[in-house]
């Protein structure tokens, strides 16, 4: 396992451009009215975001997390920790919310899953957007030097 955890910080962010790209794709699809390939392609998205979790903790559980190297680049932290903070907030809630849209969508709730996916939508689409940028500020624009260490 120790030497798939390297790795997991890159295939998390692969699945939640994934899962943006299938999100913005079912959007799509339910707006032309193809309500078949829309459920497949959210249920993907659902099956991608899973996999995205569980990769996600078990990078946590094998390496700990991260710190963002504030003292290197502080201007950067500025915009940093806001973005990381409303991510964690609503990343939060979208397990619950996806559940239950999928859940008044596979059982023909019409009116309730539209009312729920208003606002499911919205949030997955950010925390799976967030998720990408977050990759991009903490591994490859602004990577540790060695001088912070991680927390384990």
């Amino acid at each position: 396992m120790q030497s798939v955890v390297p790795y997991l910080p890159h295939v998390n962010a692969l699945l939640n451009g994934l899962a943006t790209v299938l999100l913005v794709v079912g959007f799509v699809l339910i707006k032309q009215r193809q309500e078949q390939a829309h459920k497949v392609t959210m249920l993907s998205c659902f099956g991608v975001s899973v996999v995205f979790l569980v990769s996600y903790l078990t990078r946590i559980v094998f390496a700990g997390t991260h710190l963002f190297p504030r003292d290197e680049y502080p201007t950067a932290a500025l915009f940093y920790y806001p973005l990381l903070a409303s991510h964690v907030f609503l990343a939060a809630g979208v397990p619950f919310l996806a559940i239950a849209t999928i859940y008044f969508g596979l059982t023909d709730q019409r009116r309730r899953h539209v009312r729920f996916a208003r606002w499911t939508f919205p949030i997955w689409l950010y925390v799976s957007i967030t998720g990408v940028i977050v990759y991009l500020m903490l591994y490859q624009l602004f990577p540790e030097t060695g001088l912070l260490p991680k927390i384990k």
